[in-house]
């Protein structure tokens, strides 16, 4: 309990941690309420195109006559439904690969990091066109292609906090008595450990955002969904005289990566001890 109470205590003096969470609340809540929050119906045509902010119009209309404040509050959901679960999905992998590769060592460490210096060597963002080219550009082949080639940096991070645990003195004391190499994994190693893993997930959460607005922005993003890259694709040919197309889901997409940002800065403060003593 008192550590509990020692963590919150530091959350609350981190400012950057404090700024992240009250943005991504903010985010969440609209991504939840978009139905009551949005003017109107983000498909819907009007006869006003290209209209500017306005009463009427918040953020403007597109060159479709489509409410862009009703796109961007749709356009949330979108964005964080891919960055949390791509996040999710790659760093479990991550996690598991590199707790693997770490705590046994030798041969398998060896193998497994060959891999992951295969898949660093690889151009992702273009594996990735490649893959959507060849079977389409849903919303599910996008989170699993990304999700499967953005878990090598945690892996990494997860294989040098193991190859450390594994030198200590409860790791060979567990070793001892007995217990087996799955249940010193998944009971010592991943639990010490993974607290450097939380921080990096936040900036995965970024790029994964990020990655996923690329995509829209070329066209290759589900056609289905609405998403701040689409909206910023659509937008571009309107440039500069209705800037209001491109610049609100722009923004959108900053603010996001943005609170993640501090959210992932602020964690490295509260959970690695040498930051948070300087504090």
């Amino acid at each position: 309990m008192k550590n509990v109470q020692h963590i919150l205590k530091k959350i609350c003096s981190v400012k950057e941690l404090l700024i992240g969470i009250t943005i991504l609340i903010i985010l969440i809540l609209v991504a939840i309420l978009s139905p009551f929050i949005a003017t109107n119906d983000p498909y819907f045509l009007n006869d006003d195109l290209t209209a500017r902010p306005s009463a009427k119009y918040i953020f403007g209309t597109d060159g479709l006559g489509r409410d862009v404040f009703s796109m961007v509050i749709w356009g949330a959901r979108t964005s964080l439904k891919v960055g949390i679960i791509v996040a999710f999905i790659s760093s479990v992998i991550g996690t598991l690969i590199g707790g693997i590769a770490g705590y046994l060592g030798g041969k398998t460490d060896k193998i497994i990091s060959e891999i992951i210096n295969i898949f660093l060597m690889l151009p992702t963002f273009f594996l990735i066109l490649i893959i959507i080219a060849i079977y389409g550009s849903s919303l599910t082949n996008i989170i699993v292609v990304m999700a499967l080639t953005s878990w090598t940096g945690t892996a990494r991070l997860m294989r040098s906090q193991a190859i450390s645990l594994r030198e200590r003195t409860f790791i060979k004391s567990a070793q001892t008595i007995g217990e087996g190499n799955i249940r010193i994994l998944f009971k010592h190693i991943i639990p010490n450990g993974i607290f450097p893993i939380i921080a990096d997930s936040t900036m995965a959460i970024s790029s994964a955002i990020l990655s996923e607005a690329g995509l829209s922005f070329l066209g290759l993003g589900d056609p289905n969904v609405i998403s701040w890259g689409q909206i910023i694709a659509n937008g571009k040919v309107y440039l500069p005289r209705s800037w209001w197309i491109c610049t609100f889901p722009g923004l959108a997409i900053v603010c996001t990566v943005l609170s993640f940002y501090l959210i992932g800065e602020g964690m490295n403060r509260v959970l690695n001890p040498k930051l948070s003593g300087r504090d």
